[in-house]
């Protein structure tokens, strides 16, 4: 077994593996670090039995379910499944720290991607950071975040700002982070995980607006405020609600998030003139 360091958002982790289970994770090596000392989280990744477990909850998208539970010890269990077959199940410390994938064989680097994608979302939940469902673009050294249901049009809208406005550049097309630093400052990062667009990018830049879209026959943008901007924020931010110290960190962090970041919510056509009307109205 071998040990692998990756810092994404400023959170450095661990991840222990066999070479050949290693060398199936490039979409980490932009975050890849040298660094050792007191990482967030440990995930040894091994090949595993079926883990018994008492189920919490069950997600479904795009044909992948995870299954949320807990082993009677009390440690958290997700089981990922796709089209019916088990890929692994990850096995989790309470706080998170400490996490083991036990592979099945099928969907392996899909099943790494997951597990390392939730522990980070739970080990980090707690301080000030997320993960975001959503695509990110940045443009005059600043962040933009294209939020909306599957298939409402987030990737299109980030690449109509690429091809459309100068000087855009996209930061992830899935799963960006956002993380509150010291200073209250709202900052967007790069991640390992980029959904069916390889954008794995170790960037980062102040979030200077955060966008809820909807398909429309029209372009129109509005401002949203109080809890209205809350509300367009929350459903598109990954974490174990019904935990109550992890979903006491997700608000804390979405609060700041809808207090102190412009919300907009966008109806809009997949035309150049919807970039161009976002652009124009919140990039300022």
């Amino acid at each position: 077994m071998n040990k692998v360091y990756y810092i994404v958002a400023e959170h450095l982790f661990c991840v222990e593996a066999q070479e050949n289970l290693l060398e199936l994770l490039s979409n980490y090596e932009p975050f890849r670090s040298e660094k050792q000392d007191n990482p967030l989280f440990f995930l040894t990744v091994t090949q595993g039995k079926p883990v018994s477990f008492i189920e919490e909850l069950r997600q479904d998208e795009e044909g992948q379910d995870i299954i949320c539970g807990h082993t009677e010890q009390g440690d958290a269990v997700f089981e990922f499944r796709w089209d019916g077959c088990t890929a692994g199940w990850l096995v989790c410390s309470a706080d998170y720290r400490q996490g083991t994938l036990y592979l099945s064989g099928f969907q392996v680097k899909a099943a790494i991607d997951n597990a390392l994608m939730i522990q980070f979302a739970m080990a980090s939940a707690t301080l000030d950071t997320v993960l975001f469902h959503a695509a990110a673009v940045s443009l005059d050294g600043k962040g933009y975040m294209f939020l909306g249901k599957s298939g409402t049009g987030k990737s299109t809208h980030a690449r109509l700002w690429l091809n459309n406005i100068s000087g855009t550049e996209l930061m992830n097309d899935d799963n960006p982070a956002v993380r509150i630093k010291a200073d209250g400052t709202a900052v967007v990062y790069g991640t390992p995980w980029s959904g069916k667009t390889p954008c794995y990018r170790n960037v980062s830049a102040p979030v200077g607006g955060i966008v809820l879209l909807s398909q429309a026959p029209h372009n129109l943008i509005t401002r949203l405020n109080g809890i209205g901007a809350y509300a367009a924020v929350v459903p598109s931010i990954s974490g174990k609600r019904w935990d109550s110290l992890i979903a006491d960190g997700l608000h804390e962090t979405e609060n700041a998030l809808a207090s102190n970041i412009p919300v907009w919510h966008l109806d809009c056509l997949p035309d150049a003139d919807a970039a161009h009307l976002c652009k124009d109205t919140i990039a300022v």
